[in-house]
């Protein structure tokens, strides 16, 4: 019985060396069998996309000569006006002290034409009868047009700060008018709103906002590693995120000098010129995506980039080609214009060669050299 136990555990350790020996050699065997490919004719092109917006070409804010308070508006956002529309009336309110010191100037402007008046009544009859020169005479009727020219004057003033115009003006500057045609984007007021006029130490208040919606330019900015392939009057593609598919021709004017630092990274403004047409309304401010196309390559030998491998020393690009059933041989390749996707070859391999798609998980065995 002994010896019966004594054989069985032989056998239990024979077979498992066996087993363990069987899996050892099984795991030892490459047992891929790996696909090939060749090369292709391919359109590549490099692309960057700028994140923006459209806005149009030139805003216009209007703004009042006078300060006052909102008594009349006659447009809403959205309306097209043409130069000289009237947009809104002002009801002036007098500033205090303007309206004392007009009134003032208006007294003593009186006191002086009175007294030049009677100055000058006087040296008339004394000039009649021969007694003062025409010269004194002249000087004497000349002080007297002056005070009369300096009392219309200040009475001018006076009706201006209180009623916001003078008698005969063309101009009322209660009426506050578009500059130029467009479209009406924004009336940051209301009605009652008290306005002032820009001032040196004031920009004043914003009435109005004019744009033509029909010249609209996209702005968007770039990082400052794709900037240096830009230039001006690139073709960019615009794509609306309002509008889905449809792409609008645009053209690149600006590129800014200076960048500006965003979340740690520098950041550079680029505008474009943006071609529309009539099937859509394209309001300003939508958000934007512009494509530009910084190189393009047609009909060129090309490869997918995933089966390109780079040498660890020398970081020289080579593929494996096929020489016999699941042998592969290095070949060094000479790579041009790649999109991310596909790649130029320039030289290297020939058509007809088979190219190794290879796998990041399994060992490469290449004949005459090995990884």
């Amino acid at each position: 019985m002994t010896n019966f136990k004594k054989l069985g555990l032989v056998f239990l350790i024979l077979g498992i060396i066996f087993a363990t020996s069987f899996f050892i050699k099984s795991n030892k065997k490459d047992i891929t069998k790996y696909e090939t490919t060749q090369l292709n004719k391919a359109t590549i092109e490099t692309k960057i996309v700028a994140t923006g917006k459209v806005i149009p070409e030139d805003e216009v804010e209007i703004k009042p000569q006078i300060p006052g308070i909102i008594d009349k508006i006659l447009v809403k956002e959205g309306d097209k006006v043409r130069a000289g529309d009237l947009l809104v009336k002002i009801k002036v309110v007098p500033d205090e002290q303007a309206l004392n010191g007009a009134e003032g100037r208006v007294k003593n402007a009186r006191f002086v034409l009175e007294n030049a008046k009677t100055e000058f009544l006087r040296n008339k009859k004394l000039f009649s009868k021969g007694i003062i020169s025409e010269q004194e005479y002249n000087n004497i009727e000349l002080q007297y047009n002056q005070a009369e020219q300096n009392l219309k004057n200040s009475e001018n003033d006076l009706q201006i700060i209180k009623l916001g115009s003078s008698d005969g003006s063309s101009v009322t500057n209660t009426n506050v008018r578009a500059t130029v045609t467009g479209t009406i984007l924004e009336i940051p007021v209301k009605k009652g709103d008290q306005v002032i006029q820009a001032n040196t130490f004031n920009p004043g208040t914003t009435i109005a906002t004019i744009a033509d919606l029909n010249i609209m330019i996209f702005e968007g900015k770039v990082d400052e590693g794709e900037v240096s392939k830009l230039k001006k009057e690139m073709e960019l593609e615009v794509n609306l995120a309002a509008i889905e598919n449809k792409t609008y021709p645009a053209k690149l004017k600006f590129i800014a000098p200076k960048g500006t630092e965003e979340a740690g990274t520098v950041q550079f403004k680029i505008e474009g010129e943006v071609f529309l047409d009539d099937e859509y309304t394209v309001r300003a401010g939508y958000s934007a995506n512009a494509t530009i196309i910084t190189a393009k390559k047609e009909n060129v030998d090309a490869l997918s980039e995933a089966v390109i491998q780079y040498d660890l020393v020398t970081k020289l690009p080579f593929v494996e080609i096929e020489v016999g059933d699941q042998q592969f041989e290095r070949k060094d390749i000479k790579l041009g214009l790649a999109d991310g996707i596909n790649v130029e070859v320039i030289s290297g391999i020939s058509k007809d060669d088979k190219i190794k798609v290879w796998d990041l998980t399994k060992p490469n065995k290449i004949k005459g050299w090995e990884k």
